[in-house]
């Protein structure tokens, strides 16, 4: 069974995982880059479930393709122009010797996901490049090692909405620690929340108004040793934890994506008799860490000025008939 979130959880407690972001809020611009930097040796798969994805070597991920690890991952605002991030993430990896070994070199696996905030500022044309993109791996390298995850109006959550463009959006994270034997095992989760939808409330209904592209985007990373294909099990079992948290999700206007990393530090340990249950179990924990992590993000998202008005932060518990 799950202990639960551990108190001021982040990603980060995930042994060897750190999380960089780089972001403008001023002259038009309000977007940014967050990055998550695996040790090397990582290994990683995804899962995308929404219909209108802006996504970078995500098929690199299957489970039948020739390289395993996982260099980066890159989540960033400017839609599909803001995947250039990831072009400034491969540069930080190439020049500190991270990527797949090549005759002459090596070519860094950086997968990237993009919400869409393009003009949500005011400048259509100010969105993340590769230059935020190296500003936000420096970040993540030059951070302590367990640093807790700054959140809200940072990295891809500073141009984030939620309710379709109704209310701020934000950045949020938290972990979870299996139990029992497996009680070594922390699964940690980073979420940037720019969804068509908003906290998923008993009876409230799913109809959300308002005009705009979404999306929600999460990194899951455990330090138990997964395989490739077991990894892209697990991105696909935590996207339960958005739509507990989310209503609607999915959805043909959103580009839900949930990536999984896997430090391979750690061994699970299992009953023989039950051989899948502690797998099950890290399942379980990686889809209540997105849930926990989404909610993080939306509460910890503040208030900011846009051309197009005011963005406050989504008020929990609020009825219904308010919303």
């Amino acid at each position: 069974m799950i202990e639960g979130a551990v108190r001021n959880g982040s990603i980060t407690d995930v042994p060897g995982i750190r999380v960089g972001q780089a972001q403008r809020a001023s002259a038009g611009w309000l977007t940014g880059v967050s990055v998550v930097l695996p040790p090397p040796g990582s290994i990683g798969s995804v899962d995308v479930r929404g219909g209108g994805p802006g996504t970078h070597e995500t098929d690199a991920l299957d489970p039948t393709t020739l390289v395993a690890t996982v260099d980066a991952v890159v989540l960033t605002g400017g839609s599909a122009f803001g995947l250039a991030a990831a072009g400034g993430v491969q540069r930080w990896c190439e020049e500190n010797g991270r990527g797949f070994a090549v005759p002459g070199g090596v070519v860094p696996i950086v997968p990237a996901a993009a919400i869409f905030d393009l003009g949500r500022g005011g400048d259509f044309s100010a969105r993340p490049s590769a230059d935020m993109g190296y500003e936000a791996a420096l970040d993540a390298a030059g951070s302590a090692a367990g640093a807790d995850v700054v959140r809200g109006n940072v990295g891809a959550g500073t141009g984030a909405a939620i309710g379709a463009g109704r209310f701020k959006g934000g950045l949020g994270s938290a972990s979870v620690r299996l139990s029992g034997e497996n009680s070594h095992i922390v699964v940690g989760a980073l979420a940037v929340v720019n969804a068509a939808g908003i906290p998923w409330q008993p009876g409230a209904p799913a109809t959300v108004a308002g005009e705009g592209l979404n999306t929600t985007l999460a990194v899951v990373a455990s330090n138990a040793t997964l395989t490739v294909a077991e990894a892209k099990r697990t991105a696909t079992a935590a996207h339960a934890g958005m739509a507990r948290a989310l209503n609607p999700v999915h959805t043909l206007a959103d580009g839900d994506t949930i990536f999984a990393l896997s430090t391979c530090a750690d061994t699970l340990v299992s009953n023989p008799k039950v051989a899948l249950a502690a797998l099950i179990e890290l399942q379980s924990a990686a889809a209540e860490a997105v849930r926990l992590a989404i909610l993080d993000g939306v509460a910890q998202a503040s208030e900011v000025e846009t051309p197009a008005g005011t963005l406050r932060p989504f008020a929990m518990g609020a009825p219904h008939e308010s919303i």
